[in-house]
């Protein structure tokens, strides 16, 4: 489990092709280095991976044709910076929101602005996400917790402040590039059981009684 408060940007040293769709990817890193023990989960650009190998500098993570497939991370090459987090500790602040580091989809940046302190962003997602993007609700976009100011059709239209800007791999994110998506796991959990429940005749759990609560 994550927050989506990125701790550090590290940076990809060596992307090793294991198969023709298996990866092994050794990170420089420094702070989250402190505590790492081999099996550790590390949110890498929003995507949950494991630690098999560390030292002083860096570490290594597989990945797996299927994450490979579903993520951005066959673009990245070696020398890119990435976003780093570790898995939340019990005793810590939470300051974002649930995060599960399992990423939904990839989406494409389509217009990027400066307004003022602020950088604007509109990504587009598949169609079938909308149901999932609600304004003022969260998204983990490259595993970094932010706030949906906009939404229209698929797209949703998010900002960053400058401190983001420059912690995180987000700034320099240009139109055209695309992102790892992790919609609302609350948000998921509530259309997953709907699916089930709202054409139940024994149920009252349905769109209408959720919205008569203010859930919705």
């Amino acid at each position: 489990m994550f927050t989506g408060i990125i701790e550090e940007k590290g940076t990809l040293l060596r992307k090793k092709r294991v198969s023709e769709r298996a990866v092994t990817l050794t990170i420089k890193a420094e702070h989250i280095l402190s505590d790492m023990n081999i099996g550790d989960s590390i949110a890498i650009n929003g995507i949950c991976l494991t630690v098999t190998r560390f030292s002083d500098h860096s570490f290594e993570v597989d990945v797996m044709p299927e994450t490979i497939k579903a993520t951005s991370l066959n673009a990245t090459e070696e020398g890119d910076f990435v976003n780093l987090e570790r898995a939340m500790a019990a005793n810590g602040r939470f300051g974002g929101h649930f995060v599960s580091g399992h990423v939904d989809t990839t989406a494409e940046i389509v217009h990027k602005a400066q307004q003022e302190n602020a950088i604007y962003f509109r990504i587009k997602l598949p169609a079938n996400y909308k149901s999932l993007l609600l304004p003022k609700g969260s998204i983990t976009v490259d595993g970094i917790s932010l706030t949906i100011f906009d939404v229209e059709d698929s797209t949703v239209t998010i900002s960053i402040i400058p401190h983001t800007s420059a912690q995180t791999t987000l700034g320099t994110r240009e139109v055209g590039d695309f992102v790892n998506i992790e919609c609302d796991m609350l948000a998921k959990h509530v259309q997953h059981l709907l699916q089930f429940t709202e054409n139940a005749p024994e149920s009252n759990l349905n769109k209408t009684f959720l919205q008569d609560k203010g859930f919705l």
